[in-house]
């Protein structure tokens, strides 16, 4: 293998994404994660692979733009990117869910009984949007990059779409899931151009990584 630049997901995915990638034989067993995390770009001089690190949610954007041959994100980021991507491979990590919740004392479990025209906080608005268009609700979806939870205590919105794995936080929060809208893990994307010039090599790393996979 060599030659095809990655965008890998900066944080807390990282370190088990590059254990995956180096089960493949794609990056070299001797490459520390630490060093590799302090680093924007690197290449990997036994392989002749390079790699980018970029924010989870700018993964897309590096693939799509032929910055990156391929990149790893979770489907949650994908369908918010909203554009054609292909999808070689789950690697079955991060999983998480995303969800409709609601302030425990508003005293509602069903996605149907929230008022129309009620304000929904989220870092997924065009998931939002469309999942909310689907089910006939109109609602004001009003972008958070972050702490989302935060928004109903302060009386920003009146319920939040947003990711959960063990939903923990939306507890402490006093938040209760109504909806599961997407299920999401890290995927394995590919640039439309790059998967027919590098088909060979991208190719062998998907079957790789699924036989990886599969043995877990």
């Amino acid at each position: 293998m060599g030659d095809i630049i990655t965008a890998l997901p900066k944080g807390r995915l990282m370190g088990v994404v590059v254990d995956i990638l180096k089960k493949a034989n794609f990056i070299s067993e001797d490459l520390d994660i630490d060093e590799i995390s302090r680093k924007l770009v690197f290449t990997d001089e036994k392989t002749g692979n390079s790699f980018l690190l970029a924010k989870p949610k700018d993964v897309p954007i590096y693939v799509e733009h032929g910055a990156a041959d391929i990149g790893i994100t979770g489907k949650d980021v994908i369908l918010e990117h909203g554009k054609r991507l292909y999808e070689l491979a789950d690697l079955k990590v991060g999983w998480c869910k995303l969800v409709a919740a609601v302030p425990e004392k508003k005293g509602i479990t069903d996605i149907k009984d929230i008022p129309e025209h009620s304000r929904v906080a989220t870092s997924f608005p065009n998931i939002t949007k469309g999942f909310f268009q689907k089910i006939g609700i109109q609602v004001e979806v009003i972008y958070l990059n972050g702490s989302v939870e935060l928004a109903p205590l302060v009386d920003l919105a009146d319920l939040i779409v947003d990711i959960t794995s063990t939903g923990t936080t939306l507890r402490k929060n006093k938040l209760l899931p109504i909806a599961d809208i997407e299920e999401s893990s890290s995927r394995l994307i590919v640039n439309n151009v790059s998967y027919k010039t590098k088909h060979d090599i991208i190719s062998n790393l998907v079957l790789e990584i699924e036989k990886n996979v599969s043995e877990k």
